[in-house]
């Protein structure tokens, strides 16, 4: 009987410890998960790149983000200076978000009358939160903010007279 005892004993004291040690070799915890839905980026054209009225000659004519212009002195056209602007676009996103700019590469940009072609190069960009040059930008409070954007004409000294028109993407994405 004593020996029954003692081995019933010892069977549940086996099976306490057991699971005592089986309980410390494990633990678990719960953490949350989380994520914020943003305000997809967007950029819309504004007003257009204008060179103005420029008399035909050789040389390079400039429009700086300031919608000012640079045209060499026998290129000038008077007092009929034509449209002269900066292109203008407006972004819109989540606000106090950063963006980067992308601009066309040199080479990538013709505008024509025709099948005569004048290269714009050199482009310019300011950004009306940041003020500065950089081809970054911040959204407002509001999630807004608006880019200008110059650049250089190539003018041919025997560029046929007309009306030269053309395109150029201007691409915005977060940081």
């Amino acid at each position: 009987m004593k020996t029954k005892l003692f081995n019933l004993v010892a069977i549940f004291m086996i099976a306490i410890f057991s699971n005592n040690l089986m309980a410390q070799t494990t633990a678990s915890a719960t953490n949350n998960a989380k994520c914020t839905i943003i305000a997809p980026i967007a950029i819309t054209a504004g007003v257009d790149l204008e060179f103005g009225d420029i008399i035909k000659g050789a040389g390079d004519v400039i429009v700086a983000t300031d919608g000012s212009r640079t045209i060499p002195a026998a290129m000038k056209s008077g007092a009929q200076l034509g449209t002269i602007a900066a292109a203008t676009f407006s972004v819109a996103g989540e606000a106090s978000y950063t963006y980067a700019i992308t601009l066309p590469a040199d080479g990538d940009v013709t505008i024509t009358e025709g099948t005569d072609p004048m290269n714009v190069n050199t482009f310019t960009v300011s950004t009306a939160t940041d003020g500065d040059a950089d081809l970054d930008g911040t959204l407002n409070g509001s999630g807004a903010d608006t880019i200008s954007v110059g650049a250089t004409l190539t003018v041919a000294a025997d560029q046929a007279t007309g009306d030269y028109t053309g395109t150029f993407s201007v691409t915005v994405a977060y940081n």
